[in-house]
């Protein structure tokens, strides 16, 4: 391939060169050497300190008098003893005696006799009994003793840049940088011989995605039939989806798969406070990478670093940002096609990503992973039941059938909850009481031992079965699987309605049966007591999300008009993407659709009181109603359609 960048010459230098001979001197000195100098500088500086201080604090304790004051000493009779070296004299007193000249009392001390003394100073030393010894009464430390007490502080510092370079920035090579966050180089996952890959048998319920994937695969297998056909792979594979679909799977799977060393980071340990270390770690990323190519770099949460730019000024932790996306994008926009390195991401907000990130020739294929349907729950379930010995009673194809929009990692969840359930029983298997019971926990929450006052235990009754009773007189509506009045997680009581088969596409008709059984609890307290009460919170905030995307984004009000009047994040920009009057009149629509859908919920109620007087009555007798038996005590029969048709 003509068009190729050439190679890197070593594969830690960030460069490309062109035309250069094959055998360049390589640089010396250099950033390594560099990483020195602060601590060549800081030992300097440590050292004078240290040799400066213990010279003037070794002679701090020996003042020097007058002449005139030692003479006075030696007349009283308080000079123990002296060394005379020269002029130069030093000595020691019997008593501590006031400095009248430094203030403060001393015992030792020095001065200087002058040359012009014609004074007896012997005879008066003689006669008042005073020691000329041979040697110094203060014992000085010599340049050598002074030179090695000053390396110790030296000799302190080395050793606590080392421990921290070590731990924090992975061996002596990183000293400089390794203070301020560098880490060491990154290392493939799953190098070691005998390890365990995670292939794409431990994948299930995203089929088309790994149909996708497949020729990544093929292509790190097989990589000379494709270059034989001139065909290039995609040079990054950008995965997007909800949280917890098993992007990260996906990416170890390819490798897996593969055979390949597999490079896992998160975008955030990118990033530090000092700017341009991000930089820095995406080079020896990609440079640990291209040693043992073929190779697969996956980057979770790419959208951290990979948001779109703007303009303007920006704070440092921005530019640090935005050098580290520009390194990557250097990085990806450098391979020549032939290294075998493969680029993998994953995001759940690709919409913000800078679209320099998605062009052709970066991350070139975006392919988005969504919630698994009903088979693909189902297989999810058998992967993760593999080691957990399940009872005979136990159905994973209707758990599948009553978990719709649960994603891999929450099934996952599903599976461990009802695991650790059977551990607190002291059971042998997990039962399909386990598995419903973790069910509730997981999507209602844990139990609460609330005691309600019989008034509200009783309003509460009425509250969840008017939810129940309109979920099924409402045509087209999600069927009832269960009723409790038990408080769960926020919630004094909870109805669980879940689809019969999947929903891709809602009608105008089922929004609105969402919306009459979400207000079928403050209904029914309206219907029997006249009042309405603070529990229909959750149902009015989801009753006006509802209206509000009908009228504002799903073109189902004729006055607003075919137009997404309102964006997806409407509750953050709502009043600034719209011109007042528009929403004056998308206001308008939504009470008009909400205050219909109250009235005919409250029409219904009345119609069908007794069904739900029975309801309630069921409800505090026996406090959880599953789907079967809330259907009879309603008296109706729920026509049941088979997904499979």
């Amino acid at each position: 391939m003509s068009n190729a960048a050439p190679p890197r010459k070593a594969p830690d230098q960030p460069w490309r060169a062109e035309g250069t001979p094959d055998e360049s001197p390589r640089r010396t000195g250099g950033r390594r050497g560099g990483k020195w100098w602060g601590l060549l500088v800081t030992a300097v500086i440590v050292f004078l300190l240290a040799y400066i201080g213990l010279n003037y604090f070794g002679q701090a304790n020996q003042p020097t008098i007058s002449y005139t004051e030692f003479s006075r000493q030696v007349t009283d009779g308080n000079v123990a003893k002296i060394y005379s070296k020269g002029d130069a004299i030093q000595g020691e007193l019997k008593s501590a005696s006031a400095n009248p000249e430094g203030g403060g009392k001393y015992t030792k001390f020095k001065t200087e006799r002058p040359a012009f003394a014609a004074d007896k100073l012997w005879q008066d030393l003689t006669s008042h009994g005073v020691t000329v010894t041979a040697r110094p009464v203060v014992q000085e430390r010599s340049f050598l003793s002074n030179l090695l007490i000053s390396l110790i502080p030296i000799v302190l510092l080395v050793a606590v840049w080392i421990f921290f370079a070590r731990r924090i920035g992975g061996g002596l090579g990183g000293l400089g940088g390794g203070m301020f966050g560098r880490k060491p180089p990154p290392k493939p996952v799953g190098l070691r011989p005998g390890t365990g890959r995670t292939t794409f048998a431990d994948v299930a319920g995203i089929d088309e995605v790994k149909g996708e994937l497949d020729d990544v695969v093929d292509f790190l297998e097989h990589p000379d039939a494709y270059r034989r056909m001139g065909a290039k792979l995609p040079r990054g594979v950008l995965l997007a989806g909800p949280p917890g679909t098993g992007k990260t799977l996906l990416a170890r799977a390819v490798a897996g798969e593969a055979g390949v060393p597999f490079f896992s980071a998160s975008a955030s340990e990118f990033i530090e406070m000092i700017v341009g270390v991000g930089a820095s770690r995406v080079r020896e990323l990609f440079a640990e990478a291209r040693k043992v190519a073929p190779s697969i770099i996956f980057i979770d949460e790419i959208d951290t670093i990979g948001r779109m730019r703007g303009g303007g000024a920006s704070m440092s932790g921005h530019d640090e940002r935005e050098q580290t996306l520009n390194q990557i994008l250097t990085e990806m926009d450098g391979f020549s096609g032939s290294e075998g390195v493969i680029v993998i991401a994953a995001t759940n907000r690709a919409d913000i990503l800078d679209p320099a990130l998605t062009r052709p020739g970066r991350f070139d294929r975006v392919v988005n992973v969504a919630p698994p349907d009903r088979g693909g729950r189902e297989s999810i379930l058998r992967i993760h039941t593999r080691e957990i010995p399940l009872a005979s009673d136990v159905d994973l194809t209707q758990l599948a059938r009553v978990t719709p929009g649960m994603t891999g990692a929450d099934l996952a969840n599903l599976a461990n909850e009802a695991a650790l359930l059977a551990v607190k029983r002291k059971q042998d298997q997990v039962t399909g009481a386990d598995l419903s019971e973790a069910l509730e926990k997981v999507q209602l929450g844990a139990e609460r031992t609330l005691v309600m006052p019989e008034e509200d235990r009783r309003r509460t009754a009425f509250h969840e079965s008017g939810h129940a009773l309109l979920g099924m007189l409402q045509p087209g509506a999600d069927p009832v699987r269960k009723i409790t009045i038990v408080p769960r997680g926020r919630a004094l009581g909870v109805t669980m309605s879940t689809p019969e088969v999947e929903r891709y596409a809602h009608s105008e008709e089922y929004l609105r049966g969402r919306i009459i059984g979400a207000l079928g609890g403050m209904a029914a307290e309206d219907v029997v007591y006249g009042v309405v009460t603070t529990g229909a919170e959750n149902d009015l905030e989801q009753v006006t999300n509802i209206a509000r995307g009908m009228v504002a984004r799903w073109g189902m009000s004729e006055r607003v008009g075919r137009l997404s009047a309102l964006p997806s994040d409407a509750q953050q920009a709502y009043g600034l993407s719209a011109a007042p009057h528009t929403l004056d009149v998308i206001d308008a629509e939504m009470r008009r659709i909400v205050d219909a859908c109250y009235e005919e919920a409250c029409h219904k109620l009345r119609d069908h009181r007794g069904r739900l007087d029975a309801l309630a009555e069921a409800l505090l007798e026996s406090e959880t109603l599953e789907e079967t038996d809330a259907y009879r005590i309603a008296g109706i029969t729920r026509l049941t359609k088979d997904a499979e048709a």
